[in-house]
């Protein structure tokens, strides 16, 4: 049975093997025991309205996707592979042009084959998060 530091590995290489988690510049900040940190800078290439320049929503729900998969994988009764079932994403307010956006994701329930995740982004600009999140994540489990 893997440990909760080699579940912490395990979720730092998932981050780092993951394409579009590089191509959108993520980084991990912080993991461990059903909890992470992931953040991505702002970077041009990722705006989705020229005129207003914010980051584009689809870049958004990426990071908490990647944190809350990460969360699970992090959790001590986690299996050896996640995947997102269902992920509501709920959009409070613009990310700030020019501002880092980091999101938080804890996993606050697990079934043996299900774990259930809350997530939120924000840009450190405001009390009000740039957005929320729910989901629920497959957890498969070795035999």
């Amino acid at each position: 049975m893997p440990t909760n530091r080699d579940r912490t590995e395990i979720a730092r290489q998932f981050i780092n093997a993951i394409p579009h988690s590089r191509a959108l510049g993520m980084s991990l900040n912080e993991i461990g025991q059903g909890e992470a940190i992931i953040a991505m800078p702002y970077d041009e290439r990722l705006i989705g309205d020229p005129k207003t320049r914010v980051i584009a929503g689809g870049a958004v729900s990426a990071l908490m996707d990647t944190c809350a998969g990460a969360a699970v994988m992090s959790h001590e009764d986690a299996g050896f592979a996640t995947a997102t079932l269902d992920l509501r994403i709920d959009y409070m307010r613009t990310a700030t042009p020019g501002a880092a956006i980091t999101a938080h994701a804890i996993c606050y329930h697990m079934t043996r084959s299900v774990a259930f995740v809350r997530a939120t982004a924000t840009d450190g600009t405001s009390d009000t998060p740039v957005a929320t999140a729910t989901g629920a994540f497959a957890v498969e489990r070795g035999a």
